[in-house]
């Protein structure tokens, strides 16, 4: 992971968790710094950007959803969301409007440990790692990509990805015309240790067909194989 110390952020409105998760990361070497609101958080985050930021939905003042909708105006800052039990609909939301990851609760302590230092190590990944250095620019049609900055651009014209839609946005680019399953999609963009369903990858290739859409309406490069896969277009 970074060489300096990782600043995690927590923001739920419930003491306990925040109490007992930041006792938990400290111990594995995080810096952490907890909110109860999310308005808090937010006004924060424009001060000094944490290196992830894990978000309950339901707050008061600001909720999740908002607080993300925000971010995701001007930053690709990691973001996993804390989702009730059994809420689907939050899951796909947040997904759908650039969340990297979920964790239902109750959730286990050790989990989102897991997931926060995964998440991390793909953001490496794609910043000052050493494997970021070896990976040129790559373009393809009109889309480049280039993962020493984390920048894309479509015809020119800059597109904000998080890390998740980044990496699999660019293991759809590395190969035009080849389908890529979920599965190897999700192994691109996910550790192994941690398990995603399909609908969080068809969730996030919602979500990069809508930021492309939004700087070209005619954007059709990312095409579904119903019941296989995904593949990329550079025509």
């Amino acid at each position: 992971m970074s060489k300096h110390t990782p600043k995690i952020a927590l923001v739920d409105d419930d003491r306990n968790i925040l109490t007992s998760v930041s006792i938990g990361l400290e111990a594995e070497g995080f810096s952490v710094e907890t909110y109860t609101d999310g308005a808090a958080a937010l006004a924060a985050f424009g001060r000094s950007p944490p290196d992830l930021a894990v978000l309950d939905i339901k707050m008061p003042r600001m909720d999740g959803m908002e607080v993300l909708r925000r971010l995701r105006q001007a930053s690709s800052l990691p973001v996993i969301f804390l989702t009730s039990k059994d809420d689907e609909l939050d899951e796909v939301l947040g997904l759908r409007m650039g969340a990297d990851d979920y964790i239902r609760k109750p959730f286990s302590q050790r989990l989102l440990i897991e997931r926060i230092k995964s998440l991390l190590r793909r953001t490496d990944a794609l910043g000052d790692g050493e494997g970021a250095k070896a990976e040129p620019i790559m373009t393809r049609g009109r889309l480049t990509l280039d993962p020493l900055r984390h920048a894309c651009t479509w015809n020119g014209l800059p597109i904000t990805l998080t890390v998740t839609e980044f990496l699999i946005l660019q293991a759809l680019a590395q190969r035009p015309g080849h389908v890529k399953s979920r599965d190897q999609l999700m192994d691109a963009a996910y550790d192994d240790q941690v398990y995603v369903d399909d609908r969080t990858i068809d969730s996030h290739i919602k979500r990069l067909r809508k930021k492309f859409k939004a700087v070209d309406g005619d954007f059709g490069a990312i095409e579904t194989l119903y019941g296989i896969g995904y593949k990329f277009d550079e025509s």
